[in-house]
């Protein structure tokens, strides 16, 4: 995947997800034509309603700069 672009998701199975991803069987509109994608963090969280809170502080530009240092 390009290095100046991120995927940030929620998944109860991250091998699972990254195949889907990187195999074409996903349907996902804003990853559909993306391909290649590698792993580069997660992070475990106790249930979904945590796994929202965070995906969606990565998704904020606090935490798009947070992520931005995470993979350098």
């Amino acid at each position: 995947m390009s290095k100046n672009k991120f995927y940030t998701g929620i998944t109860s199975n991250i091998l699972r997800r990254l195949n889907e991803h990187n195999s074409r069987l996903s349907n996902t509109r804003t990853t559909k034509y993306i391909r290649d994608f590698e792993l580069i963090f997660v992070q475990i969280v106790k249930n979904r309603l945590e796994a929202r809170k965070l995906e969606k502080y990565f998704k904020s530009g606090t935490g798009r700069e947070l992520r931005a240092e995470i993979v350098k």
